[in-house]
């Protein structure tokens, strides 16, 4: 803990005068030996006074100087990094709805389970938060403008429908404009709220061909990096998925190279996920990215506490050793 985690550092300098009590008791005490050792009738005393180990006598002295001390750091107004829940903030959730979606090695399959998470994300980000959805193939759709309504979005999660080809860099560009549009609705003199966007895909861009086209993926990740908005991608699907199409076995492995690099170029996050148990923590890491800030919070309640329990620890010591307080 350094000065700059305190609100009111001068207090610190108390500390001092604590540190002066302590050497004043140091002082008395070290007169009173040398005085009873001058002046005292060791029999008489012996026959009045009780034997009392010297090992207990400085305790109370010492929970009260303590006590004084967590005081002293209470009042500096000590503080500590919080976990608080947003108010402001924007999410897009892009979710691939490729053909290649209907692959089933992910259970029951590769959209279903991704249904299944996306609704669980949506339930548990933090209230506070705009919430939208875009759905891409071939094209990219905002199936739901961002809104705290979080039954809306999981009504259109249960409703995406598949379709063929690819288009990352589409769900991007649209995904931005969505947050644009909000921001601009929002207006007034404040800053817009932070935004992110979360892509969910399991294979290859495929339209553009190249994802350094101006439609293309890593354009549109230079983009959104641009405008401060970071994409979060996550693979999802395995090395080995395939789908029947027209009869013909097509195999539709995840593309990790280019989501990383997405995430990458943008300022996000890249995970992994081959699993609906595996999405689901994914989308859990994302919610305390997301839903959560971390800010510096009043931390002085524990030295409060401290303090008083020292304290009185001290004064009911030096009751029942001398009955009577220090």
């Amino acid at each position: 803990m350094s000065l700059s985690d305190f609100r009111s550092p001068l207090w610190l300098l108390f500390l001092l005068v604590v540190a002066a009590l302590v050497a004043g008791y140091v002082v008395v005490q070290r007169r009173r030996k040398r005085d009873t050792l001058k002046f005292g009738n060791f029999a008489l005393l012996d026959s009045v006074a009780p034997k009392r180990s010297k090992r207990w006598q400085h305790v109370s002295a010492i929970l009260v100087v303590l006590g004084l001390v967590f005081f002293t750091v209470a009042l500096a107004g000590p503080t500590k990094e919080q976990k608080v829940p947003r108010n402001r903030a924007t999410v897009m959730l892009a979710i691939d709805v490729s053909l290649s979606m209907q692959a089933t090695d992910v259970a029951p399959s590769r959209l279903q389970a991704a249904q299944d998470a996306a609704k669980s994300f949506a339930d548990n980000l933090t209230p506070g938060i705009n919430l939208g959805l875009v759905a891409f193939a071939g094209t990219a759709s905002v199936l739901v403008s961002p809104t705290t309504d979080r039954e809306a979005t999981k009504t259109a999660i249960d409703n995406l429908q598949l379709s063929e080809r690819t288009a990352t860099g589409e769900a991007i560009f649209t995904s931005l404009q969505s947050i644009s549009t909000l921001a601009a609705v929002i207006g007034g003199s404040e800053a817009p709220p932070p935004a992110r966007i979360v892509l969910l895909s399991d294979g290859k861009q495929t339209v553009p061909e190249s994802s350094d086209d101006p439609r293309g993926g890593f354009t549109a990740a230079r983009q959104a990096q641009d405008q401060g908005v970071p994409v979060s991608t996550i693979s999802f699907g395995t090395s080995y998925g395939s789908v029947d199409i027209e009869g013909d076995r097509i195999p539709v492995p995840v593309d990790d190279p280019s989501l990383r690099e997405i995430a990458n170029l943008s300022g996000g996050s890249f995970f992994t996920a081959s699993s609906l148990e595996e999405l689901r923590r994914v989308y859990e890491t994302l919610e305390e990215q997301i839903g959560y800030e971390t800010t510096r919070g009043d931390a002085s309640r524990p030295w409060l506490i401290l303090g008083v329990l020292a304290t009185a620890a001290g004064l009911t010591v030096s009751l029942v050793q001398r009955q009577r307080l220090p």
